[in-house]
């Protein structure tokens, strides 16, 4: 185990310039400790004695910043709207929801008395479909909406896990559900799509707020911006398995699909899913040959969405154009995954250790 350790040196009393940089040596002691002085007038300045408690921290760039005090939680940030009675309960609700993203730890809403049963299911509409908001305090004129959400105890890489759990699963039951006309399965997909989103705003947080974006968890700038790019993927294949089970009313309603085309509709998928599979371990992984593989392996899939298409093209009306959006959505999910194997050896790459030469 290597230690670090900051020895202050009396025969320096020279004071500095603020804005002065100088150079220190390293001195290694014991073996396995490394030492560095720190400059007297700053010890001084700051009220420092011998066996003090310093606080070090690593930044993004690779330097190292020490304090004598603990840093103190950034002050929450609050934003505030004006509901005056002309807007949409969307329009409201995208508000919210950027400010949720934007990092806005509060968020106020003033409104008339005659608009608070909207305000106020507007509100709850939008606490239930992102993490951690909850109203505090409501009055007749007044309501106040608190992120109660802990970036430390839920991890990027844990949304991004559970964004790819749910979106394979969606993938598989839109399928299934078209095979053996299972109304419910395919609006059960519709309905997950809330979860993923939910996912995806709280990864979104953390590269738009202000603060976060040098790695909330100790993740530098480019792997916070690498997360916030996949779970925008994820958060597509998500939208296209819910486009595939939107097809059900239309294909399997009147008369079930039939057996070879739902077959050949289950090859498709396993191909777009062992892409998609292919490519997240090797985000997680740091793969850079697993990521070339599932880059590589999708001409392939389009070779057989292409051949699919033509089969189906003797098909008319609605039908034609149901089956159309289904694959097209399966070469899509394929293509938004190709897109994840790049950001996967993007990552790999930059968090990649450089070799020492000797």
């Amino acid at each position: 185990m290597v230690s670090i350790y900051f020895i202050l040196k009396p025969t320096e009393c020279l004071p500095l310039p603020v804005s002065a940089v100088e150079g220190r040596k390293l001195q290694l002691a014991g073996g396995s400790t490394y030492l560095v002085s720190l400059p007297k007038r700053w010890v001084l300045d700051a009220g420092l004695k011998a066996g003090d408690t310093l606080f070090v921290d690593s930044e993004v760039d690779g330097s190292v910043s020490v304090r004598h005090k603990r840093e103190d939680h950034p002050p929450v940030r609050k934003k505030v709207f004006e509901e005056k009675g002309e807007e949409a309960r969307e329009h409201l609700l995208r508000k919210l929801i950027g400010a949720y993203i934007s990092g806005f730890g509060l968020i106020e809403i003033h409104f008339g008395a005659d608009r608070g049963p909207f305000v106020r299911r507007a509100a709850r509409d939008f606490c239930r479909l992102v993490i951690g908001p909850e109203v505090i305090e409501e009055n007749r004129n007044t309501l106040i909406i608190q992120d109660l959400s802990d970036p430390s105890e839920l991890s990027a890489e844990k949304c991004l896990r559970r964004m790819h759990l749910i979106t394979r699963a969606m993938l598989e039951d839109a399928v299934l559900a078209l095979q053996t006309q299972n109304s419910a399965l395919a609006h059960d997909v519709v309905q997950r799509s809330q979860d993923v989103d939910r996912l995806y705003w709280m990864v979104a947080k953390r590269y738009l707020t202000p603060g976060q974006l040098a790695g909330a968890d100790g993740q530098g700038v480019g792997s916070v911006l690498v997360h916030g790019l996949v779970a925008k993927l994820l958060e597509r294949i998500g939208f296209h398995a819910v486009r595939i089970s939107g097809t059900y009313a239309t294909l399997c309603e009147k008369r079930p699909i039939d057996a070879k085309l739902a077959a050949d509709l289950i090859v498709a998928k396993n191909s777009a899913a062992s892409i998609l599979d292919r490519a997240f371990h090797s985000l997680m992984a740091g793969d850079i040959d697993e990521a070339n593989e599932a880059i590589d392996s999708r001409p392939q899939h389009q070779k057989l969405i292409d051949d699919l298409f033509h089969r189906v093209a003797t098909r008319k009306g609605e039908e034609l154009l149901a089956l159309a959006a289904v694959l097209d959505s399966l070469g899509r999910i394929a293509g938004w995954s190709s897109d994840l194997a790049e950001q996967a050896i993007n990552l790999a790459v930059m968090t990649e250790p450089t070799p020492v030469r000797h």
